[in-house]
């Protein structure tokens, strides 16, 4: 097995898998590259295909009933028994349970949900002896569709993993986001979204791709003060050689401008504060600014299955609760991991001079981040609640939740329950998804 500790250095190009490796793809590896087999003492199965099925009565446009519904707790970490799992938590988890006494962290069986649609292993097969890691770590070359680097040997690989994981092929949202005030007061912002993974719809060659790994546009619809503000974002897939496209149609002055600072620590739209605009997905854009180190992989303690908070049948204002969100709707596993630290080049500026990723081996959705101020503390934490969406055949998240330990709030992105439910059904072209579109779609 290739080595795992690996600090992203800078040359042009880092190697593919090799044949042999790459040979292990359904055998002892998944088909995208997690361990098949469980851990020793039986705590983490073994990967036996995900949930490709719905349970019974479920049908397109519902939410997503939970397929392990009928599961207890194996125990819950509270600060009595917290010494015992230690080892298996994050510095984050920690930290919320050492802040918030009343903190607790329930953790479940652990279920291997997480599946792709057939196309997407055959895809990983194909582009794992061709995908290289290049410009220093800013694009990836000869990788199309599949997950690229299903056998990792480096940190980077690791990230550019988890963005260029399946999500589907098109995507419109209608969800929520608060932050609450310490007394558990807050204002929802509501928006409509609408994703285009160019990356992974069929059929797209290298030349259709232009340099766009996906195309966003969330539009806010709510409140009244702010809505009618709708964004625009080309993902570019070298956001060095091309930054970002991003234009923003302002409604008060129904005007459409370039947008370019939608990028590394600037503010998230309408978070109060509580994200950067690169913290949105657990991390997204441009990875030039940190040196990307691959630690190894670990079993956790983390965020997994999270149906609970998907459910049509919670309200928002179950969740949201002061200083953090309602635990006892949570969903935790015991899961394997990739952990990569991320440290800030020298000469490069951001809010958090340091971040630990936790990757999801089954997934390579980013469940967990610590992000650390400039005096080395430890400052937000985010965790990213899961589900299968087995109509679709994806894995991603249904809440991310991003903890401010210093001001005692957090931000949650998603909140979906008391809305439509996605929609995974639909075409979309870039035609879609052009900057003239948006003074058309004004609704203010």
């Amino acid at each position: 097995r290739r080595g795992v500790a690996f600090v992203l250095a800078c040359s042009s190009a880092f190697a593919a898998s090799s044949e042999a490796d790459v040979a292990r793809l359904g055998k002892d590896l998944t088909p995208l590259g997690a361990e098949r087999a469980g851990n020793a003492d039986g705590s983490i199965p073994a990967w036996t295909g995900g949930v490709t099925q719905a349970p019974a009565g479920y049908k397109v446009g519902d939410h997503h009933p939970d397929p392990f519904g009928g599961d207890q707790p194996l125990y819950t970490i509270t600060p009595q028994n917290a010494a015992t799992h230690q080892a298996r938590l994050t510095a984050g988890q920690r930290a919320l349970r050492q802040t918030y006494p009343g903190y607790s962290i329930p953790v479940y069986p652990t279920r291997r949900s997480a599946a792709a649609p057939q196309r997407i292993y055959d895809a990983t097969a194909r582009v794992a002896t061709t995908a290289r890691v290049a410009n220093g770590g800013a694009n990836v070359e000869g990788a199309l569709v599949g997950i690229p680097f299903p056998i990792p040997s480096s940190g980077i690989e690791v990230i550019r993993n988890h963005q260029h994981r399946y999500r589907g092929e098109a995507a419109n949202r209608h969800i929520g986001q608060a932050a609450p005030q310490r007394n558990g007061s807050y204002s929802l912002v509501e928006f409509r979204d609408g994703f285009m993974f160019n990356y992974t719809r069929p059929p797209v060659s290298a030349e259709e791709l232009d340099n766009v790994l996906l195309y966003f546009k969330p539009a806010v619809v709510a409140p009244a003060r702010l809505a009618g503000t709708i964004l625009l974002v080309h993902e570019t897939l070298d956001q060095v050689r091309e930054t970002r496209r991003a234009w923003v149609y302002n409604a008060g002055q129904r005007r459409v401008r370039r947008a370019p600072n939608v990028a590394y620590d600037a503010p998230g739209t309408a978070a109060d504060g509580m994200r950067t605009s690169d913290q949105f997905d657990m991390f997204n854009g441009a990875t030039d600014r940190y040196d990307w180190e691959l630690v190894g992989k670990r079993e956790m303690i983390v965020p997994y299955n999270s149906y609970r908070l998907h459910a049509k049948d919670v309200k928002h204002a179950d969740i949201l609760k002061p200083l953090h969100i309602n635990q006892s709707l949570t969903r935790y596993e015991l899961h394997r991991v990739w952990v990569v630290e991320a440290k800030l080049k020298a000469g490069a500026s951001h809010i958090y001079p340091r971040r630990t990723f936790y990757v999801d081996e089954d997934s390579w959705q980013i469940l967990a981040v610590d992000q650390y101020d400039s005096r080395g503390e430890l400052w937000r934490v985010s965790e990213a609640r899961c589900i299968q969406y087995y109509d679709a055949g994806l894995f991603w998240s249904t809440l991310e939740v991003h903890t401010d330990l210093q001001a005692g709030r957090y931000l949650a992105i998603g909140l979906d329950n008391e809305f439509e439910m996605f929609d995974f059904t639909l075409k979309r072209s870039p035609s879609d998804y052009v900057p003239e579109s948006l003074r058309r779609e004004g609704i203010r």
